[in-house]
């Protein structure tokens, strides 16, 4: 049987547009030229047995080839005609449609379909469903304890379940506070710096808690069962006689006199931020015969930090009042000595000009220069889990592991029906955030940069964020009916990319201009994801014949949303 007689070697396409009521198929062998060896062709639509025969004469003789390609769940307009022809590199089938792939009576109606046939939460039909982190929280929160696992090797992360589940805040603190109060700070008494003081303090990493956002899960670093730093030199495990967080030396928490020493000491740490300096300033106070810290920052007061030209100053009697006629400021005003709230507080004012949110893919003006991201890796085959933000030292600076929840799962059976993740890829979360960011920025370009080095690693352009396409490879007619595939549209992104690495690393400047050229967004991963990602960028190309790979010079290709 020649390459163009065997149907294995013919592969399919579906692909279809949203507010489009066509369904196109692209039908393509590498060995043929359908424009010259496909002659009398013929297409017939079956849809009692969902598929297509496509049959042709081989050049020069009278004998037939026939094809079957399943054809997609979708409501066909039966008494539309079929439009087909031979191109040089490709059969081209054209389908009309009763309705377009993503109208809702569809999405109803595959919906109901799916969950009597496997039920609702099947594996199967978790590359249809949208990614929802309010779906996360509930499910999450509605277990009575979940442990979190590496999803290629299973190894279990957590100490112990967690059971306490809270949605991260909006990285839009100040936008926010200062749009709603003024960014004065005699605006409302200041209100908006007290919003953005109680933003940095609701990012606090306490043991037992889980703060979740769209792509990462935050986690207490002693919450985890090995705690490995990998920079490739060493790598830290939490000591179960010291879990505090604060970078402060344990002989002073241990000691008799480490009461008076911490506060001596938190009253002296000082933060610089360029030309910013911000203290914390620290009082003693009782309750209930425990010994308690009040936190009063500063900035919140400083004419460096708050004031502007022409705006009020308040004075270290401010300051005093505050305390004697005992206001309640916008952080806990007490916290027990072992918890360092002053010195977690500190640590976090190095995040109020930087970046809290979503380090999965951060935008590069909200990366703070104090703070560096280093991988976080499992401990037994080291394989990228998250990140950890860290400023002159090794432990994370607030106590908290991001983990990325495509590389992590809720089960040991990664990918199975007890695997809340399973849906999460590395493809369908970077596709979703790229959508995102083209939506807040009116930007449909975007360079990714290495996290570490700064260096252009993609160039990727969105051209269309809402198509719908399946692919495979052809049945012969001797085929049973029963065996032909039961196929579903996914929604994907159609980009056209370009690889860094293989450009000349001499030519910073033309990655610069294109930027400047394009007002494309700038954003920042960890390399071994971006190579990830142009692995799957290249392979994608295959689904389309060759005439479809390209576009402006640049490759075509997809991505599944």
């Amino acid at each position: 049987m020649s390459n163009l007689e065997n149907p294995k070697n013919w592969r399919f396409t579906w692909e279809a547009q949203s507010h489009s009521p066509n369904l196109r198929l692209f039908l393509f062998d590498s060995q043929a030229k359908p424009s010259v060896q496909c002659r009398n062709l013929e297409v017939q639509l079956n849809l009692s047995h969902s598929h297509l025969l496509v049959s042709w004469l081989k050049e020069g003789e009278k004998e037939e080839v026939s094809l079957r390609v399943p054809v997609p769940r979708v409501l066909i307009d039966s008494e539309a005609p079929v439009s087909f022809r031979a191109l040089d590199d490709h059969i081209e089938v054209k389908l009309v449609l009763l309705l377009p792939v993503d109208h809702p009576i569809v999405s109803s109606f595959d919906l109901m379909l799916d969950s009597s046939e496997n039920g609702y939460n099947a594996p199967s039909l978790d590359a249809v469903k949208p990614l929802v982190m309010d779906t996360d929280l509930k499910s999450l929160s509605s277990m009575e304890g979940v442990h979190f696992y590496c999803r290629k090797c299973s190894t279990r992360l957590t100490k112990s379940p967690l059971r306490n589940f809270v949605e991260m805040p909006s990285i839009d603190w100040r936008e926010v506070a200062d749009n709603w109060f003024g960014g004065c700070c005699c605006s409302f008494g200041g209100i908006s710096e007290k919003l953005v003081t109680r933003f940095a303090n609701s990012y606090r990493c306490a043991k037992g808690v889980c703060l979740l956002n769209f792509t990462t899960i935050l986690l207490f670093k002693d919450d985890l069962a090995a705690f490995k730093l990998y920079n490739g030199t060493h790598e830290y495990q939490p000591r179960p006689d010291f879990s505090s967080d604060s970078g402060l030396s344990e002989d002073m928490l241990s000691s008799q006199e480490g009461t008076n020493d911490l506060c001596e000491k938190l009253s002296s740490i000082h933060l610089k931020d360029n030309s910013v300096s911000t203290s914390v300033l620290v009082t003693k106070e009782k309750a209930s015969g425990n010994e308690f810290f009040s936190a009063l920052p500063l900035s919140d007061f400083s004419e460096t930090e708050t004031s502007v030209r022409g705006c009020c100053v308040h004075t270290a009697d401010h300051i005093q009042n505050h305390f004697d006629e005992g206001s309640q400021h916008s952080v806990p005003e007490t916290c027990p000595v072992d918890q360092n709230t002053s010195q977690l507080l500190a640590n976090q004012k190095l995040f109020l000009n930087g970046f809290l949110g979503n380090v999965f893919m951060a935008k590069s003006y909200n990366l703070s220069m104090d703070i560096d991201w280093m991988e976080f890796v499992c401990p037994n085959c080291l394989s990228l889990l998250g990140a950890y933000p860290f400023h002159n030292g090794a432990a994370p600076i607030d106590g908290g592991v991001r983990l990325f929840k495509c590389y992590v799962s809720t089960s040991s059976s990664a990918g199975g029906s007890g695997d809340l993740f399973r849906k999460y890829s590395l493809e369908r979360m970077f596709t979703n955030q790229l959508v995102e960011n083209a939506k807040d920025e009116l930007s449909f370009r975007t360079l990714v940069r290495d996290f570490k080095t700064k260096s252009p690693l993609l160039q990727i352009v969105l051209l269309n964020p809402n198509s719908w396409c399946c692919s495979g490879y052809c049945l012969d007619t001797t085929s049973a009916a029963e065996s032909i595939l039961k196929l579903d549209l996914l929604p994907i992104i159609k980009v056209i990319f370009s690889d860094c690495h293989e450009t000349s690393a001499s030519q910073p400047r033309v990655h610069e201009d294109w930027i400047t050229r394009n007002v494309a967004d700038v954003v920042c991963m960890f390399a071994r994801q971006v190579d990830e990602l142009i692995q799957s960028l290249s392979s994608a190309k295959d689904i389309l014949p060759p005439s479809y790979n390209f576009l402006q010079g640049l490759p075509l290709s997809s991505l599944q949303r």
